[in-house]
């Protein structure tokens, strides 16, 4: 039988990076430096957790971290099959999370931008899965029961973190953190992007 087509769907990446290590420990240093300056950090969707401000993105740091992950960003313009030579990247902004136990974020999205990152330094077991959910607003309305969640059905997804990987969605997907239930901190770079026409 024939599968069904898959109209209108919401890709979400995940990519484990090859060298990430050594790109962890410079960003773990950086990260926790920026938490020993500013211990209040701000308040956005983190619950308990410690949120940074953005970063600096001429820093040496953050600049060669997007080094780092641009190759996973071009994979998305590939897979998109966006025009590269008409439009270019433009990283918005950039910033940490560090949850430790009994911290989550709230269900939110993030606006104004094509597409978001979550990259983890760090990434304890049960420190949080990131969740997913259906943007689409017919299914509130009516949803016949399924008997297992599957690609077709499920209105919420999860991805466990895990060191080294790179999870990209489009920003216009609702999104949560489920509260850390280890002892340990999950670190965590989130970043923001436009696609946007190149006018040189």
């Amino acid at each position: 039988m024939d599968k069904p087509n898959l109209f209108f769907p919401s890709p979400v990446w995940t990519i484990q990076l090859d060298g990430y290590k050594k790109v962890n420990e410079q960003m773990y240093k950086f990260i926790k430096d920026s938490q020993s300056n500013d211990m209040k950090g701000i308040k956005k969707s983190n619950l308990k957790g410690w949120h940074s401000k953005d970063f600096d993105l001429q820093q040496n740091e953050p600049k060669t971290f997007i080094a780092f992950i641009s190759p996973a960003i071009e994979k998305v313009m590939t897979d998109m099959n966006w025009d590269t030579k008409t439009q270019k990247i433009n990283i918005n902004n950039m910033w940490a999370i560090i949850n430790t136990g009994g911290s989550a974020n709230l269900r939110h999205q993030h606006g104004n931008s094509t597409i978001s990152g979550a990259y983890y330094v760090r990434a304890p077991e049960n420190s949080g899965d990131i969740v997913f959910y259906d943007p689409r607003p017919a299914p509130v309305y009516s949803y016949p029961r399924a008997l297992n969640p599957n690609i077709l059905n499920a209105q919420v997804n999860g991805i466990s973190p895990k060191e080294g990987a790179l999870v990209m969605f489009p920003s216009y997907l609702d999104h949560s953190v489920n509260e850390n239930i280890s002892n340990e901190e999950r670190i965590v770079i989130s970043f923001n992007i436009t696609i946007q026409i190149n006018f040189i």
